[in-house]
């Protein structure tokens, strides 16, 4: 998936997640938990709905990767571009 794909993604799932969202007044470097007002089950609820979404197993470790729109974006098109190469 490229950059612009995702993030539109993941503007998508903050929107069927925290209902009212507006992710288009989100900067793209805001933390939106913060902004959004989400508590540990709604960006629980973020990480799973983005892992069925894109197929990415998304660990707790990179839960802070996780937090910004433009952090998300990096992360998951740079996992779903490893997913896309064949192995050899």
């Amino acid at each position: 998936m490229n950059y612009d794909v995702v993030l539109e993604l993941i503007k998508q799932v903050l929107t069927d997640v925290v209902p009212g969202a507006d992710p288009a007044l989100l900067s793209p470097n805001e933390n939106f938990r913060i902004s959004l007002e989400m508590d540990s089950l709604d960006f629980l609820n973020f990480i799973e709905a983005l892992s069925e979404r894109t197929g990415l197993p998304l660990p707790e470790t990179d839960y802070p990767l996780l937090n910004t729109l433009n952090g998300c974006a990096d992360y998951v098109a740079s996992h779903t571009d490893r997913l896309d190469q064949p192995d050899f």
